[in-house]
């Protein structure tokens, strides 16, 4: 597996294999033909479907400006990737002067065809939290320690900084208002929610909080500003939320929420190996739902639970959003993602609450490996209509 650094990204919104995947595709084409007058972009599948809902075509003519750029949205051929882009570049002749196909394959990261993947050295020995458990067991040490014996001091600094902006795109979500870009005209209300939130008490205002949290982080995101890959853009108001929470309200210490992240981000890691977080390969339940997984072992591990609750939560959180669709409507990335990041924020910690207690009474007879594997067969069972096409599901049902 990968540096957690692969999995936590920062850019702009609406969507990491929409809208980050195809910006580094164009970066790495500039990088490679600086000298050429024009381009042309041929997108494919997922991406040719939902593009322009996800603002693709945006980012990718913003990224070559500027020089001009030609976007084609081809639905029709199939390719061996849902997210596949064709990049070309011309002289002023129209010569071509180099093609490139390209995989988006989720969370922003990319591979090149014919080429090896570059998305980082493979740090991680063990690929399934079984082997990660018998290593930390033999060596007398928790998930915290085990990353940061793979990773270095580094991770620390890294993850401080992905906190910082998980925060701070949270933030800016409390304070806007307005109509979210797209045809759908949704306005935000992360703001009157949050309004909402500190009239009540008790559980109420806990729950309306990390949703107001969730909808800000999910509203800024939807709106293409600057947020965090957890694991996608598309589930990135999860982790945000539960941590913005934690840190202003229950007023817990960084350094506690950063090791937070690393557990959440060794769960996000295991299911991005050993299955996808790409919705347009396995639904929502690889992004929404595995982030759910990650946020409740997130939270298990900051309520002070043991390694076996910890996995218990982490298992709780994807077993239970097994065949989740990805169905936005019109292509965007606001129903029902925005609301569905507030629920599954909700659910996190119920996972980890349940973990808790259920742990000390019966020994799980599902592991989170177990889990994952269900969830990668269940994702290539689920029809095209399903995995971010928006052509089915409530995106055939909710007309605009």
């Amino acid at each position: 597996m990968n540096s957690l650094k692969e999995l936590f990204r920062i850019g702009p919104g609406p969507s990491s294999s929409h809208t980050m995947g195809p910006q580094r595709a164009c970066l790495e084409m500039l990088q490679r033909v600086p000298s050429a007058d024009h381009f042309c972009v041929t997108l494919y599948g997922s991406l040719a479907l939902t593009g322009k809902g996800h603002l693709s075509d945006v980012i990718i003519q913003k990224t070559f400006v500027p020089k001009p750029c030609q976007i084609i949205m081809n639905t029709t051929d199939t390719m061996p990737h849902p997210n596949t882009l064709k990049l070309c570049a011309y002289d002023a002749d129209n010569n071509l002067l180099k093609e490139m196909i390209v995989y988006s394959i989720g969370g922003g990261a990319i591979v090149i065809k014919g080429e090896e993947s570059k998305e980082g050295n493979h740090i991680y020995p063990h690929h399934s939290l079984d082997e990660i458990n018998a290593y930390c067991k033999e060596k007398q040490m928790d998930y915290c320690q085990y990353v940061d014996e793979m990773e270095g001091e580094e991770i620390n600094t890294y993850l401080n900084e992905i906190l910082i902006q998980m925060c701070k795109t949270v933030d800016t979500g409390l304070n806007a208002t307005g109509i979210l870009p797209g045809k759908l005209k949704m306005e935000r209300i992360a703001r009157s929610l949050l309004t909402e939130a500190i009239s009540c008490d008790g559980s109420e205002k806990e729950k309306l909080l990390l949703s107001a949290y969730a909808y800000a982080a999910s509203e800024e995101n939807a709106a293409g500003g600057m947020t965090v890959t957890a694991p996608t853009l598309g589930s990135s108001g999860l982790l945000p939320s539960l941590l913005y929470y934690y840190y202003y309200d229950c007023k817990m210490q960084r350094e506690q929420l950063v090791n937070g992240l690393k557990i959440a981000g060794l769960i996000g890691n295991l299911i991005k190996y050993n299955a996808t977080i790409s919705g347009a390969q396995g639904g929502c339940q690889a992004e929404v739902g595995a982030a759910c997984s990650m946020g409740a072992a997130m939270v298990a591990y900051l309520m002070g639970l043991s390694m076996e609750q910890i996995e218990y939560a982490a298992e709780m959180g994807i077993e239970h959003h097994l065949g989740l669709t990805c169905d936005p409507v019109g292509g965007y990335v606001m129903i029902p993602c925005i609301e569905r990041n507030a629920v599954c924020s909700l659910r996190a910690i119920d996972a980890a609450v349940l973990a808790k207690h259920l742990r000390k009474v019966h020994k799980n007879r599902v592991s989170f490996d177990m889990v994952v594997e269900t969830m990668n067969k269940t994702g290539m069972k689920l029809p095209i209509e399903l995995k971010e096409s928006a052509l089915g599901g409530l995106a055939s049902v909710i007309k605009i």
